[in-house]
């Protein structure tokens, strides 16, 4: 594909913007508050520039007990095993409710879902703001990171992808056509701290303007984007009989997301003081350092390998383009 090429891509007519998909992550949770208190506004601007956005609390009883769930991780909710199998009378909250979030932002997979997810997170990693997501190939999703790499430059930015291979996406951002996880920190759980909010606040802003930019038919100009692709976790060391802990992240990474971790640079120190080292072969970048919500899930990090890719000039379909392609849909059906 050459740099200069342009690729139409349909409109995004509606976006959807969560938070509190996690209850205890909180900027999210007042962001889409206070997003909800200006909707009489953002609806004004809806009818000019033909773009709905819809602003979602995504776990409100978790969010009322300020608690990351209550049964069960909503945002490993939304495989089509669990939206579509059978409900018992004692499903999990959160199961019930993916089913309710995807009535309304979906169905996943169908022609009826919405065409962007924006989710929001915290970390109590020290990660700064990453967009992340299931592909990187996205094109609707790396020109808006391109975006905010341009107008949020004084703050780190990064773009993760999770590569899940051929098992199937889980999370909320998952249900749109396109999608990512807006993710911001350090911020403990339970905890609204500005500077974190603000960050959240204008990467959303700049988000909307993006995808009313590309509606109203701006061309986006092609280039390079730095790719962090997940390659693994990386569990605490543990005692073998309790399964209890042994070490904590050592005092020279911990706060260094995404600074090289090289084999033999200390990586866990024990509780009784002895320094244990990465054994990798190969340098990679670890995240997600000593997140605290994935204590229960055996993840101490997360490490990842950089690359480079290209991505090609956007616009948005013409009407001509548009018809062309719902009459090739049609005849596809057809056969």
């Amino acid at each position: 594909m050459e740099v200069d090429e342009v690729v139409s891509l349909p409109r995004l007519s509606q976006v959807a913007v969560c938070g509190g998909t996690h209850g205890n992550e909180l900027s999210g949770v007042y962001l889409i508050r206070e997003l909800l208190k200006a909707k009489e506004k953002v609806m004004e601007k809806e009818v000019e520039e033909s773009v709905s956005v819809l602003m979602v609390l995504s776990n409100p009883r978790a969010m009322q007990q300020c608690r990351r769930y209550i049964d069960t991780d909503l945002n490993r909710c939304f495989t089509h095993a669990t939206l579509n199998g059978p409900m018992s009378d004692m499903a999990p909250y959160e199961i019930i409710r993916s089913r309710e979030l995807n009535a309304m932002l979906g169905p996943k997979g169908s022609p009826e879902a919405v065409d962007l997810v924006c989710d929001l997170h915290n970390t109590t990693a020290n990660m700064g703001l990453c967009l992340i997501t299931y592909s990187d190939c996205d094109w609707i999703c790396l020109h808006i990171f391109r975006h905010l790499q341009k107008l949020m430059s004084d703050i780190p930015l990064r773009y993760i992808h999770f590569d899940i291979s051929n098992k199937e996406s889980y999370s909320l951002d998952s249900v749109g056509k396109h999608g990512f996880a807006i993710e911001i920190g350090p911020q403990p759980h339970g905890v609204v701290r500005s500077n974190i909010y603000t960050l959240m606040k204008a990467g959303v802003q700049h988000m909307l303007d993006w995808v009313r930019s590309f509606n109203s038919g701006c061309i986006f100009e092609g280039g390079f984007v730095d790719v962090f692709t997940m390659v693994k976790h990386v569990d605490y060391p543990r005692d073998n009989e309790t399964q209890n802990i042994t070490a904590a992240i050592h005092p020279q990474l911990q706060d260094r997301d995404f600074c090289l971790l090289c084999p033999e640079d200390p990586l866990f120190q024990t509780f009784s003081g002895d320094t244990l080292r990465y054994k990798g072969t190969e340098p990679l970048y670890p995240f997600f350092i000593n997140e605290c919500a994935y204590y229960e899930k055996g993840i101490a990090l997360s490490l990842a390998r950089k690359r480079r890719v290209m991505v090609p000039a956007v616009r948005v379909q013409t009407e001509e383009e548009q018809q062309a392609n719902k009459q090739k849909f049609t005849s596809e059906e057809d056969d």
